[in-house]
């Protein structure tokens, strides 16, 4: 990964990005030493145009950012960091920086919850306690919730069909887990899909 740091001054924008929800979270900038510290530590490092340093993204707030890839673009003057983040990324409290409050890309945030809740055997977990039941009881699961929202659909009570909506789609995830695949694999065949049609 050979970087134009020339043409920023020694510095390049990092656009950073949850990896889950593909949400935009902040721009900081980086240096060489902070691109190398960052991939030494797998932690987002910066460098603070204000305090004229190298910091950590999260160093004082403890909401520190585990980076999970990082991407040059074309003109190979800018980062795209896709990170898994600890907490709220502003200094705010909000979870990003932009005042963005999309709730696109969440499916990918409950699939890991429900794969966390299966995967620690949490107790007490209606997810875990379906899954520990077997593949039988949870694909039955999903048909009752397919045959209820049908139902719903059949009325015009439109919070009753998209609670039946959310109940199946929750569901087939958890069947995705139990299959051991992923919303991704899903999202895979429709996109291949998309591009042979004509």
């Amino acid at each position: 990964m050979k970087l134009d740091f020339e043409k920023g001054n020694g510095l390049i924008p990092a656009i950073i990005q949850d990896d889950q929800t593909l949400q935009v979270l902040m721009l900081g900038y980086m240096n060489e030493e902070a691109l190398e510290k960052t991939k030494e530590t797998g932690k987002v490092h910066f460098f603070s145009r204000s305090k004229n340093r190298l910091w950590m993204k999260g160093e004082s707030s403890g909401n520190i950012m585990f980076v999970r890839s990082i991407q040059m673009d074309c003109d190979k003057d800018t980062l795209v960091l896709k990170v898994s983040p600890s907490g709220p990324v502003c200094h705010t409290g909000s979870q990003n920086c932009f005042n963005d409050d999309t709730r696109k890309g969440f499916v990918y945030a409950l699939e890991q919850t429900i794969s966390q809740r299966i995967d620690g055997n949490k107790e007490g977990s209606y997810t875990n306690n379906l899954f520990n039941k077997g593949i039988n009881k949870v694909a039955q699961k999903v048909g009752e919730e397919a045959v209820e929202l049908i139902i719903e659909a059949k009325d015009n009570n439109d919070e009753l069909f998209k609670g039946e909506a959310a109940d199946l789609l929750y569901h087939l995830l958890i069947l995705l887990k139990a299959k051991n695949m992923k919303f991704e694999d899903i999202e895979s065949v429709l996109y291949k899909r998309s591009q042979s049609s004509t």
